[in-house]
């Protein structure tokens, strides 16, 4: 029975990651050796790291003047990273979720941290609108998509302080105009790659401005002015990501990655729509996530979810469980993901409509 893979992370990673990747495993770059045991400073695999990063620079038309990390520790460690280089006494933070409150409890240790605005009060099921930014602060970091919840900040936002950014779960899902951002971040293991590589993208100048010494180890300047290693980086998971970077471009890019994207999740969203047993859980079509698409049974068929997520898995859904946040279910429909597996799943939804 084929599997489709709806974890929301790790995740589904292109076929030819995975092949290339496997392959890298036993004999990479026909060295006779495994990536996972060359040094990375061999000839080998410092290509892999500046293929990548110029990847990165491409792929997302990163400006002059911005530099592109792979470091380990995923985005937790970025919550942490992020103020400790770029807050100075005040931040402002817009709470979208669990990671958005992970990353405020984190940066409470550095200063004084404003909540600009929150869903909350309606269990993050939308993306607040209309609020206003202090000017005095130092940045406005943002969580671009909420993996548990289901919603996506799908433009750029517009804003008069530094804007940073957790893009772990729908990075290089959308052209997106890096320029108007101070930091990016990401976790691999969502669109790019498997985990233990964190994506790192920063404006150089937006560093070296902090009163506080910073540990040398947990300054980005380290890692810009060591190309990435001044410890040794994820070697596997970096190689991986390159393939998935080269899937990409080869596949049309950002452009043809969010066409592509928007036409899948209407598949998904609209039977949610349609079908009398199951609804979203974001009302807003706005504010619906095109990585993370976050439903429940109807109030009528609540006794169901049990029996359907059974049936599902029966029919090789695999990982559409819901986080216990919010319970029901998630499907994850990241850019690896086939449409055909979403077609998949969406007669699975519509032959447990037909017994019920």
């Amino acid at each position: 029975m084929k599997k489709h893979n709806f974890y929301a992370g790790p995740s589904i990673l292109p076929e030819i990651t995975k092949e290339k990747t496997a392959g890298a495993a036993i004999n990479f770059a026909e060295t006779g050796l495994s990536v996972m045991e060359v040094s990375h400073r061999s000839k080998e695999f410092v290509a892999v790291m500046d293929e990548a990063q110029a990847l990165v620079k491409e792929l997302l038309k990163v400006p002059e003047g911005y530099s592109v990390l792979f470091l380990q520790g995923g985005a937790s460690l970025q919550f942490l990273m992020a103020p400790y280089n770029l807050m100075n006494k005040k931040a402002a933070y817009l709470n979208t979720g669990a990671w958005s409150k992970k990353a405020i409890k984190e940066a409470k240790f550095f200063g004084e941290v404003v909540e600009v605005a929150s869903s909350a009060d309606a269990n993050f099921n939308y993306i607040p609108k209309g609020f206003e930014v202090p000017s005095d602060v130092d940045y406005l970091h943002i969580t671009t998509n909420n993996t548990i919840f289901g919603t996506e900040i799908l433009s750029d936002l517009n804003v008069s302080v530094p804007l940073l950014a957790d893009m772990s779960s729908d990075i290089f899902s959308r052209p997106m105009d890096v320029s108007k951002y101070d930091l990016i971040y990401a976790g691999a293991q969502k669109n790019l790659g498997p985990s233990g590589a964190t994506l790192v993208i920063v404006k150089d100048d937006a560093l070296g401005k902090m009163e506080r010494p910073i540990p040398t180890i947990l300054n980005y300047k380290t890692h810009i002015d060591n190309g990435s290693m001044f410890n040794t980086p994820a070697t596997l998971p970096v190689f991986a990501c390159l393939q998935t970077l080269r899937w990409l471009k080869e596949n049309g890019g950002l452009e043809a990655m969010e066409k592509t994207n928007i036409a899948k999740a209407k598949v998904l969203y609209d039977e949610l729509d349609r079908n009398k047993l199951f609804k979203a859980n974001i009302p807003n079509s706005e504010d619906r996530s095109l990585m993370n698409v976050t439903f429940v049974m109807t109030t009528e068929y609540a006794g169901l979810e049990k029996e359907f997520l059974e049936f599902a898995t029966g029919k090789g859904m695999v990982g559409i469980k819901g986080h216990r946040s919010v319970g029901g279910f998630r499907a994850s429909i990241y850019n690896a993901m086939p449409v055909e597996s979403i077609e998949a799943l969406v007669e699975t939804m519509q032959e447990f409509e037909k017994m019920n």
